[in-house]
C-alpha cells in the first residue's frame, strides 16, 4: 500500500505540474508577432484581459484595451504602415525635435526608426511590481548622426499597471563626449465618444502658444477647453495631471506626466490631413506630455527620464461625486 501511495502521489504531482505549465503557457503575457504589412509588433496582456500593442517601427503603441476589450486609443482609418512614413494614431514618439522647432525634419526621426526589444535593460530607478511590460531601445545610427550629431540611447518601457493604467517611461542617455539638448513629446490619440462631447480640464489661467497663429502667446481664461473648431495649443509650465472628461461615456481620462513641463492639446477638426480619415477627428483628442519651450539638456554619461501615465476613472471620481458602485483609482 505504501508503494502504491507513493506512486499515486508522484502521478498527482506531475499532473499538477503539467496543468500549471499549461496555464502559464496559455496566458503568454508577451507575444511577438507580425502586424500590418508584416511589421513586427509586441502584444502584452495581463491576467485580467487588458492589453497593449506596440510596433517596433517607431516604438509606437497602437492599441491599449481595458478588461472589456474596449479600445482606449485611436488609429487613423487611413494610417500608413509603410516605412519611412510615420504611423498616424496610437502614441507616436516625437524625438529629438518637436514639430519644426529646430533644424531636423518636423517631429524628429524616432517615429521613423526600427526599435529593438531590450532583454536586459538597466534597472529603472523606481521598482515596478507589474509583469505586463516590454522594454525597447533605439540607438543612434550612422544615418542619425549625419543629421543630429549626438550619440544616444533611448530606452522605452511600456507597462500595464495593476489598475489597467498604461505607463510609458522614457530614458535618454547621452553616450557622447559633449552635452546635447532636445525637444520632445509623446502624442497619444485618446479615444472619445465625440470631440464635441468632451472637455479638457486643468489648464485654466495658463499661458499657451497658439500654433495656428505662428505660436503667438496667449493666456487661457476659460475654465475648461471645449471643441467646435480646429485647436492646436502648446501650453507652458502645466500641472502634472490633466483631465479629459467624456460626458457621454461618463468617464475621465487622467494624463499624468513627470519630467516634462509642457502640454499640447490638439484636434484638427475638419482640416484635411492626408493620412487621417474625413471623420476620424470626431473620435479622438490628443493631450501630449512635452518639453518644448525649454529644451532638455543631457550631459555626457547622464540620463534623462520622463514618464507619461494614463488611466481611466468614472467622471464622478474626478468631480468628487463618487458613485460607491464604481471604483475610483488613485494615482500620483
Amino acid at each position: 500500500m505504501g508503494n502504491k501511495g507513493n506512486v499515486g502521489s508522484v502521478i498527482f504531482f506531475w499532473a499538477l505540474l503539467v496543468a500549471v505549465v499549461a496555464m502559464a503557457t496559455e496566458h503568454r503575457p508577451i507575444e511577438r508577432t507580425k502586424g500590418i504589412n508584416g511589421l513586427d509588433k509586441i502584444i502584452v496582456r495581463d491576467h485580467r484581459g487588458r492589453s497593449f500593442e506596440v510596433y517596433l517601427y517607431g516604438g509606437q503603441v497602437t492599441s491599449w484595451k481595458n478588461e472589456k476589450g474596449e479600445e482606449l486609443l485611436v488609429m487613423s482609418s487611413k494610417a500608413i504602415f509603410n516605412p519611412p512614413t510615420p504611423i498616424r494614431g496610437g502614441i507616436p514618439i516625437l524625438f529629438p525635435q518637436y514639430s519644426n522647432t529646430g533644424p531636423l525634419p518636423s517631429h524628429g526621426f524616432a517615429r521613423q526608426r526600427f526599435w529593438e526589444v531590450e532583454a536586459n535593460p538597466p534597472p529603472l530607478p523606481s521598482k515596478t511590481s507589474s509583469h505586463a511590460f516590454v522594454d525597447l531601445i533605439l540607438r543612434s545610427s550612422d544615418d542619425d548622426l549625419k543629421i543630429w550629431p549626438h550619440k544616444f540611447e533611448y530606452r522605452l518601457r511600456v507597462e500595464l499597471g495593476h489598475d489597467g493604467d498604461l505607463t510609458l517611461t522614457s530614458r535618454v542617455k547621452n553616450s557622447d563626449t559633449k552635452p546635447f539638448n532636445f525637444t520632445f513629446a509623446l502624442h497619444p490619440y485618446f479615444a472619445v465618444s465625440n470631440i464635441s462631447e468632451i472637455q479638457v480640464e486643468g489648464l485654466h489661467k495658463l499661458d499657451y502658444l497658439d500654433q495656428q497663429k505662428n505660436r503667438t502667446r496667449f493666456t487661457d481664461h476659460e475654465k475648461v477647453i471645449t471643441f467646435n473648431a480646429q485647436l492646436d495649443r502648446l501650453y507652458l509650465s502645466t500641472p502634472d495631471n490633466i483631465r479629459i472628461v467624456d460626458h457621454k461615456k461618463k468617464k475621465t481620462i487622467v494624463v499624468h506626466k513627470e519630467g516634462q513641463v509642457d502640454s499640447i492639446v490638439w484636434n484638427p477638426w475638419d482640416k484635411k490631413v492626408s493620412d487621417l480619415g474625413v471623420d476620424d477627428f470626431k473620435r479622438f483628442v490628443t493631450v501630449e506630455s512635452a518639453a518644448v519651450e525649454k529644451p532638455i539638456t543631457v550631459n555626457p554619461g547622464q540620463e534623462w527620464k520622463g514618464i507619461l501615465q494614463m488611466y481611466v476613472i468614472p467622471s464622478s471620481c474626478a468631480s468628487g461625486k463618487h458613485d460607491p458602485k464604481k471604483s475610483c483609482i488613485h494615482h500620483p
